[in-house]
């Protein structure tokens, strides 16, 4: 379980490197359409991570 925004914050930096390896593999093997699910995931996870106002800040 989640405890803080640091450690909900690190959960979704491991995502983001997973995507990331992903993109590359897909790109290596120029498959279309991961490419495009693998985007729209990434664009899903740094709206998390970097939303306005940080979760700590929220009442």
């Amino acid at each position: 379980m989640l405890t803080n925004e640091k450690e909900y914050n690190g959960y979704l930096f491991d995502q983001l490197s997973l995507i990331e390896e992903l993109e590359e593999a897909a790109e290596t093997n120029n498959i279309d359409e991961v490419k495009k699910v693998l985007s729209k995931k990434k664009r899903q996870i740094e709206r998390k991570l970097y939303q306005q106002p940080p979760l700590s800040e929220s009442k």
